[in-house]
């Protein structure tokens, strides 16, 4: 009988002891280097060395953590650009969203651009991203992008493929898109 209080009292203060330790890792994994900069660490994520379009982006609300959310800039802003998102155009985004691998602070950035038409000054800056990427990279990721925001515009209007639903604002940031991605 008292061996039994006593291993349980073992084990609730390992226990214990355990989740404060947990507790402080996971308190300094979240808080990260506290010595660096935003800039910093969204540099070493992105590899961008453009000291003004990291300042542009981390503005933005682009940091080491919601890096991620980055790629989904061109279908927010199609999403958008007729002043509206449809419910459709959400599902499609938080379909592409789930392959992106963002995490919560990546999520919760998604969250408001969803709820809301994002800044005009983000795909400005995406596009400056994209420049700085160099042209084999470019390259391979035109086609992604011009999928995924065909298909985002396309979801807005019906049934995909039977009906050429996208509107002209949609077709001028997918132009445009397109040209970041070619030039």
């Amino acid at each position: 009988m008292r061996g039994d209080f006593l291993d349980e009292r073992r084990r609730a203060l390992e226990e214990a002891f355990f989740a404060r330790h947990n507790d402080e890792l996971i308190r300094r994994l979240r808080a990260g280097d506290p010595g660096r900069t935003e800039k910093e660490r969204l540099a070493e994520v992105s590899g961008l060395h453009d000291d003004a379009l990291l300042e542009r982006l981390v503005a933005l609300g682009i940091r080491g953590a919601t890096f991620a959310a980055l790629s989904l800039v061109p279908l927010v802003v199609v999403a958008w650009s007729d002043g509206t998102l449809g419910e459709r155009e959400r599902e499609a985004i938080l379909g592409a969203a789930r392959g992106a691998g963002l995490g919560p602070e990546g999520e919760q950035l998604l969250s408001g651009w969803l709820s809301r038409p994002p800044p005009p000054e983000l795909l400005p800056a995406w596009t400056d991203y994209v420049h700085a990427l160099g042209p084999e990279a470019r390259a391979v990721l035109r086609r992604q992008v011009m999928d995924r925001a065909t298909g985002v515009a396309e979801s807005a209007n019906g049934l995909v493929g039977l009906f050429n639903g996208i509107s002209p604002s949609e077709r001028a940031v997918l132009d445009r898109l397109n040209a970041a991605l070619s030039a």
